[in-house]
């Protein structure tokens, strides 16, 4: 991925964060090491990365309640109750579609659950936004 540069790292990204598991940070390190411009490859990762992140959110969104009942055995009344108790906190859930492992699935059952995607979106790039800038800083600090 290194050889391919911006574009490698843009790649890895998206695909980090779908259910495809793969560490985008050590390509950015990668990048960044390579004599990349450390801001670019940060707007880039961040890019890439939240874009896979609404791509998983919108495989989410396109599922029914039925599936959820049948799949997950959770009924539309509990959903909803959900639902109503992240009201007015969409951004905040959203902004933990960064972590590792869960963030991915969190990402889908925003979207299974039909929270505002605008909401989703803002929470979602500032949480992967910060985590590509502490992991840059981190990179940066170590190398110097």
């Amino acid at each position: 991925m290194f050889e391919l540069g911006y574009l490698g790292l843009f790649l890895a990204s998206f695909l980090a964060a779908t259910v495809v598991p793969f560490s985008s940070e050590a390509i950015l390190s990668g990048v960044i090491i390579a004599g990349y411009s450390p801001v670019l490859s940060l707007i880039i990762a961040t890019f890439g990365n939240w874009l896979g992140g609404l791509t998983s959110y919108y495989l989410g969104y396109l599922g029914k309640q039925q599936w959820i009942e049948k799949y997950l055995r959770i009924p539309e009344a509990k959903t909803e109750k959900f639902k109503k108790k992240i009201k007015g906190k969409e951004q905040w859930v959203a902004f933990f579609c960064w972590l590792p492992f869960i963030g991915d699935i969190l990402a889908v059952v925003l979207g299974l659950l039909k929270i505002n995607p605008i909401r989703v979106s803002i929470g979602m790039f500032v949480g992967k936004a910060c985590r590509y800038a502490a992991w840059a800083y981190i990179t940066l600090a170590l190398i110097k």
